[in-house]
């Protein structure tokens, strides 16, 4: 049966240090916690008939293996990589093994707006969107756009 909003969740990534989102440099991050995210994404999705499969992890190899369980069961990925957008080509290449799926990828600060180092990402270069800078906000949007991607039928991967 093809993969929908409807029949699949998104799969909602988070990487390293967001799991301190709220507690860690508020200045750049804001206040909400990684709940408070969870609950805007769970409400998002549901306003389009939807759900959410949210998770977070500081290591690298989880992500990669939660990224292959996606391109089996879920409509599309929604990845806030955090500092491994800078440094992971094997969630790159996790994410050019998901044919077909959308990934959308978040960032709650403008990283053009940091150090240089921030200004890379590989994974922008398999992304179907980049949203940076919107806060908290920005992961409702990333949902939103998976929402729209994924309206449409999809042969299973």
């Amino acid at each position: 049966m093809p993969r929908t909003l409807a029949n699949a969740p998104i799969m909602i990534l988070n990487g390293p240090n967001l799991n301190l989102l709220g507690q860690r440099q508020p200045e750049i991050y804001g206040s909400d916690t990684l709940a408070d995210v969870e609950a805007l994404c769970v409400r998002t999705a549901a306003a389009h008939g939807g759900t959410v499969d949210f998770r977070q992890s500081n290591h690298e190899g989880t992500l990669v293996d939660w990224i292959h369980e996606a391109r089996l069961g879920h409509c599309g990925i929604v990845i806030n990589p955090a500092a491994y957008s800078h440094t992971s080509v094997a969630i790159l290449d996790a994410l050019n093994a998901c044919d077909g799926l959308p990934v959308i990828e978040v960032h709650l600060s403008n990283v053009h707006k940091r150090e240089s180092f921030r200004h890379h990402s590989y994974v922008s270069l398999r992304a179907d969107g980049v949203i940076a800078g919107c806060g908290v906000q920005g992961y409702a949007f990333g949902v939103e756009r998976v929402a729209a991607l994924a309206g449409t039928a999809r042969a299973d991967a």
